[in-house]
């Protein structure tokens, strides 16, 4: 059994890479994405990721006591970060895929990293909320 791979001419595309565009939702036919959209949806995912850690390592525990915050906003915080930081990995993703970029599985692996440890830090914060 041979894989089909893509071929600019006719289209063709490898099974993993029509089932990942599937979950991704990117259309079959629709038109190509630029590299330079998918590089900037990739630095402003990085972006949001970094903020999102700024603040859930660094400035709420440092600030959370001298501002007087109760222990529920970090959570919160957490939570509302971590869901725009997902949404802008998914949305880089589909960015390298529409745009057929040559890193994209690549890009693929870090961003369905980053989606893990997301989902690890939201069960956390809803444990905390819930306890």
């Amino acid at each position: 059994m041979s894989v089909r791979r893509r071929d600019v001419g006719t289209g063709t595309r490898s099974p993993a890479d029509v089932r990942m565009r599937r979950l991704l939702r990117v259309p079959a036919g629709g038109p190509r994405g630029s590299e330079a959209a998918a590089r900037n949806a990739f630095s402003a995912s990085i972006l949001v990721s970094t903020v999102r850690c700024l603040l859930t390592y660094i400035i709420l525990p440092v600030l959370g006591p001298v501002l007087g915050l109760s222990g529920a906003v970090g959570p919160v915080l957490g939570l509302t970060v971590g869901m725009v930081s997902a949404v802008a990995v998914v949305i880089s993703m589909r960015r390298f895929w529409a745009a057929d970029h040559r890193w994209r599985w690549g890009y693929t692996a870090v961003g369905g990293g980053i989606l893990v440890l997301l989902a690890a830090q939201a069960v956390g914060d809803v444990a905390s909320l819930v306890a």
